[in-house]
């Protein structure tokens, strides 16, 4: 009898000493950072563009150093808007999943709605969320809610409604009603489902902010980093557009790496419960 052959290996599965040290997950990305960053420059010599077409690294990194102030304080408010709506969808994205999971005739009409979330552009609708919710902190807020939403949802409905039947069958033996199936059952089993979401909405909030900024000011001495890179591509300040575009990369990853530090500690705690 022939055995079964394993399924797909993760290049990052390996079992020796070195690839389970800090070193060989550290110094790889680095190395590879380096190489681009050489390339960068010596792209930007060979070409002999202009700073206003292709800023040098070294340009880049001259306005992150001494605009360090301002670039922080646009990195902070676009962080705090994205987080801000980030935690509104968690919530309301896991509120609708349940809803949904509870009564097949509203997830039937309404998820085709909410799948419309995800698929109209958000620079269509993002105008008119600032002109109903006005110019500031609100209107980006909820642009990044809406770009962040399905993605809960759509987790915490399949975790809800992918109980396995043996589980189902267990509950209703021990006549369990409703409320205690949804309570010990639905909502534990759909918790790996929910962080996977929260994970995957985490970039999309971000970008999200950042776009409600192209249409949001905030103020004269208050703005994000999506505002930021608006008036620089408008000013070809196009150093200072690039370092706007590190600080998004940077802040998205570290939302996303902050989401997933807690959601491990969640899932290491959830498991071994």
């Amino acid at each position: 009898m022939s055995t079964p052959s394993p399924g797909p290996v993760s290049p990052f599965e390996d079992d020796s000493p070195w690839a389970r040290s800090w070193t060989a997950r550290l110094l790889p990305p680095l190395i590879a950072a380096a190489l681009f960053l050489v390339g960068w420059s010596l792209l930007v010599r060979s070409l002999q563009a202009g700073n206003y077409l292709l800023p040098t690294p070294s340009a880049v990194a001259k306005v992150l150093w001494e605009d360090r102030g301002q670039l922080l304080s646009a990195c902070l408010q676009t962080g705090s808007a994205a987080l801000a709506g980030l935690t509104i969808s968690a919530v309301l994205g896991t509120a609708v999943g349940i809803l949904f999971a509870q009564s097949s005739v509203l997830r039937f009409a309404l998820y085709p709605y909410a799948i419309f979330l995800q698929t109209v552009p958000i620079v269509a609708i993002a105008p008119l969320l600032v002109m109903w919710l006005g110019y500031g902190l609100r209107g980006v807020i909820a642009v990044a809610l809406v770009l962040s939403l399905f993605p809960i949802i759509a987790n915490v409905t399949a975790g809800m409604t992918s109980v396995p039947k043996p589980l189902r069958e267990l509950f209703a033996l021990y006549g369990a009603n409703r409320w205690q199936r949804l309570w010990k059952l639905q909502l534990p089993h759909a918790v790996p489902q929910l962080i996977t979401g929260i994970k995957t909405s985490s970039g999309l909030a971000v970008i999200g902010a950042i776009v409600g900024e192209f249409f949001v000011g905030y103020g004269s001495k208050s703005f994000g980093l999506g505002y930021l890179i608006r008036s620089s591509a408008e000013t070809y300040s196009t150093d200072t557009l690039f370092a706007a575009v590190v600080l998004s990369t940077g802040l998205g990853v570290a939302l996303f790496a902050a989401v997933s530090l807690l959601s491990d500690a969640i899932l290491r705690r959830w498991s071994t419960a």
